[in-house]
Order: C-alpha cells, then structure tokens, then sequence
C-alpha cells in the first residue's frame, strides 16, 4: 500500500517528467533534462524552503531576548523553557520548521535514485517504460551522454566534486552566522547554547559535502549532477530574495 502510493506521488511524476524534457529538448540531452527537472523541483519546494529561512531570520532576530530568558533563569530550567516557549509563541517562531525541507527532500531523493538508475540502464529500461502515462512520448531508448561527453550511467568524481563544494557554499550561505540570509553577524561571546548551535551548525556545513561526495561517487554521475543543479539555484535563490519580510 504504501509503495503503491510512494509509486503514484513520486516517483511516476518524477520519471514522466524526466522523460517529457528529455523528448522536447533539441538532440535529447539527459543531462539538461535533469537539470530542468531539478529546477522544477526546486520551484516547487521554494515555499517550504522559505519558511526554513524565515524561521532562520526569526531566531537570529530574538537571540538578545533569548539570552535574556537564559541569564534570568539559569538556575530554574524548567522555568526557563516555558519563557522560551512563550517567546516563541509571542514572535510567532517555530524552529522545528527548519527540519520541513530536509523530510521532504529525503523520500524524493530515494525516488530520484531509482529514476536515474532506470532511465540511465538498459537492464531497468523496459521497467521504467512501464512507468509512463499514455500521453508522454515514449523513446525506444535514452542516450545517458549529458552535453555530449559525460556519460551519467557512470560514476564521475568532477561531478562528485562540484557537489560537495557547492553544498558547501549553499551551507555556509545558510549558516546564521554568515550574515548572508539574516543580514547581520553574530558578534561578542557567545553563550552556551550558543556555542553547541554554533558547533551543530559547523558540523553539519563540513560533514555534509563528505556525505555528498562519497555518495556522488559511489553511484551514476546523474545523481551529483542533480546535487549540483539543486544547490546552485538554491544559493542564487538564497542570496538574491533573502526574504526581507519584517518579523519582529
């Protein structure tokens, strides 16, 4: 049941859109249709993806108030929880909303996988046919060859490379204390708290892009191809909107 509907919400769409670009696009170029599809992707994730930046936004800006709530009642923690949670309610802040986009990314990143792997290798091909609505073209084969000389049903440590570094830069970008998205740095001692969200934040912008390159290279060069694409409108859209809606 719920790979049947996993089938129907994800990865179906994905795979006839996939295909749709592929046969529209002059001389038929995989890798410009998963750039397309990537973008599309993106487009659609944008208002879940924003409300992660201004959730960000909103936290950098009530960070004086919270440290307040913590110097008042650091010998009372139970105290000091329901006046951050008042805090919260009163700016209107919910930092859970941060983890949205990363849960809806996973499930559609599984199902990119199996639609890269299909569309790219004939012994999945005849399967991934199966997978079209009627009304989309149906190509007798898909030449895996993006831009004419990087074959996708392979691994490719270039394409490797160029998403971790460019997860990292996106990283950096959404890092609070870049000043980038939320417009100013942090400066002073830090506290406590944060000290750990500064070592959390640190962790997660270098561990990832080794994630990401070590799955880039361990699997089809359209898997990096679609990381690359993904964080380089990602940064464009972060840098050039930064959401400058007032919250405070």
């Amino acid at each position: 049941m719920i790979g049947a509907i996993y089938n129907e919400i994800l990865y179906r769409p994905l795979a006839n859109i996939l295909v749709f670009f592929y046969a529209a696009i002059p001389y038929h170029d995989l890798g410009l249709s998963i750039i397309l599809l990537t973008i599309v992707i993106r487009l659609l994730l944008y208002p879940f993806i924003a409300k992660q930046m201004k959730a960000q936004k909103q936290l950098s800006a009530i960070q004086p108030a919270l440290k307040k709530i913590q110097d008042q009642y650091k010998d009372n923690k139970e105290e000091q929880a329901k006046k951050v949670m008042e805090l919260y309610k009163s700016k209107g802040v919910n930092p859970a909303s941060g983890c949205l986009p990363l849960l809806i990314q996973l499930p559609l990143l599984i199902a990119l996988y199996q639609v890269f792997r299909q569309v790219s290798d004939p012994a999945y091909f005849q399967t991934f046919l199966g997978q079209l609505y009627s009304f989309v073209p149906h190509p007798t084969s898909i030449n895996p060859t993006a831009f004419g000389f990087i074959n996708l049903a392979h691994t490719s440590i270039v394409l490797g490379i160029l998403a971790a570094a460019t997860q990292f830069f996106q990283g950096y970008v959404m890092t609070p204390s870049s000043g980038i998205i939320t417009g100013e740095k942090k400066v002073g001692t830090p506290s406590a708290g944060d000290s750990f969200q500064k070592a959390l934040q640190m962790q997660t912008l270098y561990m990832l892009p080794i994630i990401i390159f070590i799955f880039s290279i361990k699997f089809a060069a359209a898997l990096p191809l679609y990381w690359v694409t993904l964080n380089v409108f990602g940064i464009i859209q972060q840098v050039v909107t930064k959401i400058d809606t007032p919250y405070i």
